[in-house]
């Protein structure tokens, strides 16, 4: 189930906080920028980096970090995608309370998993 609109447009406000602050500044972002999306009950934040050989304009999104809410435990369980290219739970802290944790998780990526 997806979440409600007023849940949408308040994770939409958190988390784009969360992407305002963490972008590079506006002359790196041809190259490398900070996005994030909402499906369902995840959240998905990814870089966008131009495409290594790809038409002048083609992007390619690169994954950082990912949280889903399971409304039968209340919490947000975090993953990390692995070279493998999967979806893996954070060994860290594998749920939280709140986008907020998740987010400060993710800023702090203190084993480098999200961002390297």
């Amino acid at each position: 189930m997806a979440f409600s609109e007023f849940e949408t447009k308040r994770f939409e406000k958190v988390v784009d906080s969360f992407i305002q602050k963490h972008r590079p500044p506006p002359h790196i972002r041809p190259k490398l920028d900070l996005a994030f999306r909402i499906s369902g009950q995840s959240i998905e934040i990814f870089e966008i980096r131009p495409r290594w050989r790809g038409e002048p304009g083609e992007t390619t999104e690169h994954p950082v970090a990912k949280t889903t809410y399971v409304r039968a435990q209340d919490c947000w369980k975090i993953y990390w995608q692995r070279a493998d290219l999967k979806w893996h739970i954070y060994p860290e802290a594998p749920r939280v309370r709140s986008v907020e944790r998740f987010l400060a998780l993710v800023a702090e990526d203190k084993h480098a998993c999200f961002f390297g």
